[in-house]
């Protein structure tokens, strides 16, 4: 009997611990992405398969296919394997009819996820209203209730200052000064010094708010616009957390392998 499919739309560092738990216990799995994905924790992101063609964190790998290559789709599932296409608009979820869409875009609001789109639904974070747009939300927002499932109503808004860590919260966020062709200094796994440039936007320097670990950091030659993330300062120095799921990710995943079994269960019974 072939696994219910599951589609997830955005492969960032969230969704791939979303992905990760869905995965290992044995739902197949197609992930939708943007043409040029912008993620900042790249080590631990999925969706650096769209540039590198395959990309592995932890003990999975996806593969960059092409939506209507069903053979290689199915290829991929046999082998254990996460195919990852280009679709930002979803159109592949009517054609693969799957058992549930997963909206981990994480952008803050709804870019069309929808619950007619499958018999389960769910998004993740700000932006969706479970019994409207989706069947369930989850909570993303670090602190008491980071991975509570939502049945009725929102998320918490997103506040716009990033959860601490080892104490540092806006701090250790880094922003675009301006709009322009996003260049690293620095590599994800680097140590820096406060006011160490970490990288340039143009000719504009991107410097560190605090001592510590580059442990995200937008890929270089993106055309980005002012205030937007493009890199993360971990003061805690350990460098495993570069290329390992983060705490965050594992609960919000754990989290949606729990919807996911729940609604399964009811839409099952009728």
């Amino acid at each position: 009997m072939a696994a219910p499919l599951i589609i997830v739309r955005g492969g960032g560092d969230v969704a791939t611990g979303v992905i990760e738990k869905l995965h290992r216990v044995g739902f197949s799995l197609l992930v939708l992405e943007a043409p040029k994905p912008t993620a900042i924790r790249r080590g631990v992101a999925l969706c650096e398969a769209i540039y590198e063609g395959r990309y592995r964190v932890e003990s999975m790998e996806a593969v960059r296919v092409e939506l209507g290559d069903r053979d290689t789709i199915e290829k991929l599932w046999k082998e254990h394997l996460i195919p990852i296409a280009i679709d930002p608009e979803g159109i592949a979820i009517e054609t693969y009819h799957p058992t549930a869409v997963i909206d981990g875009i994480l952008a803050k609001r709804n870019l069309g996820t929808h619950r007619g789109m499958a018999p389960i639904t769910m998004g993740l974070g700000p932006g969706f209203v479970a019994g409207k747009d989706v069947d369930v939300v989850i909570e993303t927002m670090r602190g008491h209730d980071l991975g509570r499932l939502i049945f009725e109503g929102a998320a918490m808004e997103d506040t716009g200052v990033p959860g601490e860590i080892a104490g540092f919260g806006r701090e250790r966020v880094l922003h675009a000064p301006c709009e322009g062709i996003f260049q690293g200094v620095s590599s994800i796994g680097d140590f820096v010094a406060k006011g160490q440039v970490v990288a340039r936007v143009g000719n504009t320097p991107v410097k560190s708010k605090i001592d510590g670990m580059v442990r995200g950091l937008l890929r270089s030659g993106l055309l980005v616009h002012q205030g937007m993330k493009v890199a993360d300062v971990d003061a805690r120095k350990n460098k495993s957390s570069c290329y390992t799921i983060s705490d965050k990710a594992r609960t919000v995943g754990g989290a949606a392998l729990e919807a996911l079994f729940y609604k399964m269960r009811i839409y099952c019974q009728g």
